[in-house]
């Protein structure tokens, strides 16, 4: 007898299928990169920059495609809105960059605070720490919001390529207790690794500098040893063997360091890709084949997901339930019929769950009562 359960894991061989970010300074070229990367893999209609917050980095960079998002509301509007109209209205999207991540935390901690509030009216907060009883329940209510966003739009075909800003943090080695600097984020460890967990890579963009030490004499007191820098260059490491760069990649033979350009960012990951697509044991087809063939596969998974009418959205269905009492006084007999035979093809009862009914029940009650 077969196994129920357990099957062999195959090599997705689509760069942007895999979970991606950048990190680095302001003004490195992230967004630049994310852009040139994006429009070479799915051509100019194939992405879209989230200008999230006050990140302004999208201002210089000429026929960006972008979305300014300077709330949560916006996000969410956008968001559901591609996942609603996926095979229609975006039939060409398939990446989302999120400029920044670091933005995208600051625009979800008011909304979190504002979900406290609401279910907590006799205990209001106004702080993220106090949201949901403290003890940073109300930053894992952060995360919980974003990644389930994340997860919903993956869920219909769009990849995920984050951006975020770093700074230098010293940092203390759990066996030997020693302290040693390391380039890392500048978010709050518990929201970056919260992403980062979820990344298969991960590059951290930065400044290669070679340093000429030099002699400068003094006219009183000894000789003076400065450094001078005599050349410098912008780079990508995805591996750094002596910890000093908090990058990552779940691909074993990815290359450590790349010139920060658009090109050598696609040959990286796609000679990865080779790499482990190679060592899989079986293999029926090349790697182009293969890539037709996951193509293929993957249409036919959002083409069901976007029809999928088992979608809950609470908050949408808690809009909609206000705005069927509001049309139910004033409709019609006929209206209030095919009201009664929606209510139980999806078993509802009442109006009250929200949180158990599809969203499309809801859509469909408001549609009938409209006409």
């Amino acid at each position: 007898m077969a196994r129920k359960f357990g099957k062999k894991n195959k090599i997705k061989v689509n760069p942007l299928d895999y979970n991606t970010g950048i990190i680095g300074e302001s003004g490195i070229g992230k967004t630049t990169l994310a852009k040139e990367v994006c429009e070479k893999l799915v051509g100019e209609e194939g992405y879209m920059i989230l200008n999230i917050g006050k990140e302004d980095g999208i201002d210089a960079i000429p026929n960006a495609s972008y979305e300014d998002v300077p709330d949560w509301t916006t996000f969410n509007e956008i968001t559901k809105d591609i996942i609603k109209n996926r095979t229609t209205d975006y039939a060409d999207l398939k990446v989302l960059v999120y400029d920044t991540f670091d933005e995208l935390i600051k625009i979800t901690e008011p909304e979190v605070i504002r979900l406290h509030n609401k279910a907590n009216p006799e205990k209001r907060v106004n702080t993220i720490k106090a949201a949901f009883g403290g003890f940073q329940a109300g930053e894992d209510k952060v995360i919980e919001l974003i990644l389930e966003k994340m997860w919903e739009l993956k869920k219909v075909g769009i990849s995920m390529f984050i951006l975020g800003h770093t700074k230098k943090r010293t940092m203390t080695d759990v066996v030997t207790g020693l302290e040693y600097d390391m380039l890392t984020t500048n978010m709050t460890h518990k929201y970056f690794n919260a992403i980062k967990t979820k990344l298969h890579v991960l590059g951290v963009a930065s400044i290669n500098r070679s340093i000429e030490k030099k002699t400068v004499k003094q006219k009183i007191g000894p000789d003076k040893t400065v450094g001078t820098v005599v050349d410098e260059s912008r780079i990508i490491t995805f591996r750094d063997d002596n910890f000093n760069i908090d990058s990552k990649s779940r691909f074993s033979d990815i290359t450590p360091s790349i010139p920060l350009d658009a090109n050598e960012f696609i040959k990286a990951i796609e000679q990865a890709i080779h790499v482990a697509f190679d060592k899989q044991k079986n293999n029926t087809n090349n790697i182009e084949e293969e890539r037709k063939e996951q193509e293929q596969i993957k249409e036919i998974q959002i083409h069901n997901e976007v029809n999928n009418s088992s979608f809950i959205d609470k908050e949408e269905n808690e809009r909609l339930a206000e705005e069927i009492k509001t049309l139910f006084p004033n409709a019609t007999d006929k209206a209030k019929g095919e009201m009664k035979k929606i209510m139980d093809q999806f078993n509802m009862k009442d109006f009250k769950g929200v949180d158990i009914v599809p969203t499309t029940a809801f859509e469909k009650i408001v549609e009938a009562l409209s006409n």
